[in-house]
């Protein structure tokens, strides 16, 4: 029994495969000193980490809303004493994650802040000449 062969040439793998030997050279040739990614060394477990026996380096408390303890319905922005422990000592609001303060608080005291900084009651920057001939202390 004979296998009929198709008329015309025969077919040829396209260019555009990978072939099956050695990859040709970078143009730049091999990187010094190895290059590539050092091989993995998974210790076992779950996703080759390895968890620390005995205790924690430290532990992060979580940290309290001071407003939500104080039950404070608003923050109003003639306070300076207590906004003045939420800026930075370059007069920037910090951040949630450092403060403490709940996401509900966040909003009114960040709001508070804006209208203290355009009444001139907290400085924009170290640099802002405060009203009365003063700087920024």
């Amino acid at each position: 029994m004979t296998t009929a062969q198709p008329a015309g040439p025969a077919p040829t793998a396209p260019s555009s495969t990978p072939s099956t030997g050695p990859r040709p050279a970078a143009p730049g040739g091999p990187r010094p000193g190895g290059g590539g990614r050092p091989p993995f060394r998974g210790g076992g477990g779950q996703g080759g980490f390895q968890r620390r026996r005995g205790r924690p380096r430290y532990y992060a408390r979580r940290k309290i809303c001071t407003f939500c303890v104080d039950k404070v319905k608003y923050i109003d922005y003639k306070d300076v004493a207590r906004l003045r422990r939420f800026i930075s000592d370059r007069y920037k609001m910090e951040a949630r994650r450092k403060t403490g303060v709940c996401s509900k608080h966040q909003r009114m005291l960040s709001r508070a802040i804006k209208r203290a900084r355009v009444l001139a009651l907290i400085p924009f920057s170290p640099d802002h000449k405060m009203p009365g001939g003063g700087y920024a202390a």
